[in-house]
């Protein structure tokens, strides 16, 4: 290749490199300055050529130029550094730094050339990566909640600084599985099932549990932990949290108890309006008295399933079942209850149903379907919709028992059974004294329907 084509050849390789390329002398003077380096100071080839590449190095890095030029003129290659550069107007830019001697035709070294690779991008990089490494120190720090992190297989190796603090403990002691130590013997079993359970199916775990403090004292504390999937959908990462509920289990606990005592002491005045009732009516009128009593003991039965449900309401089938059991002895197996088993209604809601099936369910026994050998019942439930918004319709249906007539008069019964539930559930109620059995039909709003139940504290289990 002749000498003119491969100089040519060359220069033309430099010029058009993406990297800055430049020589210099000895002392550091440029002699030449490839356009790569021209878009990277912002300082034209004519400007730089024949002067010092001090120029372009701060003032505080001085001394690298002096090691390099050393190092140069001993013939040694300075491997790549990150360092920073100026730009025409004073900006530091970081780069990094190749230096090569150059020798002459004789092999003496007459020079030194520079490649420096333009560095902006990834330290832009980097300091969003470092600021958002801080941002995330500083939420999981800082948020009330033990923290942590496990990889796919359920290897935990990163909690935050209030796991710490709570346990006294050290990475090390809890990396892995070594969070068991601050478990409590009686649950650690289930609580190791239970988290592996959520490691082998991929499902979110939700669990309750205590942990052991740093002074040996045993809090309980809720547990949240979710899987992160790659696009594929494989686990490559769970995070988790522990959030300390122990005043809060302990003030559902003094709830439950107080709720317990005035349902007791509820009851105690049932029973002493109940004796009151018998003396009053001393004999006179059984018939007023059974009915009463019955109807005090529906109410007793509605406050005994929303004491349970710590008057959040009760569900329909709940209601039903307990309202039906006082003629048990003659509905077994002849009432049919048909709905969604988790529909729950607020309390006024719960105490008209209640009171209502219950009334129904005392007239079938003595007059309607439950009254002959054949009859049958079947109470009905849906939750449907209508404009938009959730409506229960309930249905109890008799078949097959005495002939029906309307009655003639209207008594409290019927104000319990119609009344009543229109007005404490809003509800549109008839009662169709149909030949072949009784039909009577609610459908009631949106608003009468509670929340599902949750166990105090979002618990699980102990």
């Amino acid at each position: 290749m002749p000498d003119a084509f491969r100089d040519a050849h060359l220069a033309a390789i430099v010029n058009h490199s993406s990297d800055a390329i430049v020589s210099k002398d000895l002392d550091g003077i440029v002699m030449s300055w490839n356009a790569a380096a021209e878009r990277l100071f912002g300082i034209p080839a004519e400007e730089m050529i024949g002067q010092s590449i001090r120029r372009i190095i701060p003032a505080d890095r001085q001394d690298e130029e002096d090691s390099i030029l050393a190092r140069v003129r001993n013939g040694e290659l300075v491997p790549k550094f990150e360092t920073m550069r100026l730009g025409a107007d004073g900006t530091e830019i970081p780069v990094a730094i190749t230096v090569s001697p150059i020798r002459d035709g004789d092999g003496r070294i007459v020079g030194a050339s520079k490649i420096a690779n333009d560095l902006r991008e990834q330290a832009n990089l980097r300091a969003e990566l470092l600021r958002s490494q801080q941002q995330f120190k500083a939420l999981a720090n800082n948020i009330p909640q033990l923290a942590w992190m496990a990889d796919s297989e359920g290897w935990i190796f990163w909690y935050n600084e209030r796991w710490y603090e709570y346990t006294g403990t050290t990475l090390e002691e809890m990396e892995g599985w070594g969070w068991r130590a601050v478990h409590h013997p009686d649950h650690v079993d289930r609580v190791v099932r239970s988290v592996q359970r959520a490691w082998d199916t991929g499902e979110p775990w939700k669990d309750t549990f205590p942990l052991r403090r740093k002074d040996g004292e045993y809090r309980w504390f809720l547990t949240h932990a979710h899987p992160l999937r790659d696009e594929a959908g494989n686990v490559v990462l769970w995070c988790g949290t522990n959030t300390d509920i122990t005043e809060e289990r302990e003030t559902n606990e003094r709830i439950r108890l107080l709720m317990n005592e005035v349902n007791h002491r509820s009851r105690n005045i049932l029973a002493t309006i109940q004796a009151i009732i018998q003396r009053t009516v001393d004999g006179r009128d059984p018939e007023l008295v059974e009915a009463l009593t019955r109807r005090i003991a529906a109410l007793s039965a509605n406050q005994d399933l929303l004491t349970e449900g710590a008057w959040a309401g009760a569900t329909v089938e709940d209601i039903a079942k307990s309202q039906v059991l006082h003629v048990s002895d003659v509905s077994e197996g002849r009432v049919v209850f048909d709905g969604p088993a988790d529909v729950r209604l607020k309390p006024p809601a719960a105490e008209a149903l209640g009171l209502a099936i219950h009334e129904l369910a005392t007239n079938a026994a003595k007059y309607g379907a439950l009254s002959s050998a054949e009859g049958c019942i079947a109470l009905r439930w849906r939750l449907e919709r209508e404009d938009g918004a959730d409506v229960l319709d309930l249905e109890w249906r008799e078949r097959d028992g005495p002939p029906v007539k309307k009655p003639t008069r209207t008594g409290f019964g019927t104000v319990i059974i119609k009344r009543n539930p229109e007005m404490a559930m809003r509800a549109d109620v008839t009662l169709d004294y149909l030949p072949d059995g009784l039909r009577w039909h609610v459908r009631a709003p949106s608003d009468v329907l509670a929340e599902a139940r949750k166990s105090p504290a979002g618990e699980t289990g102990d």
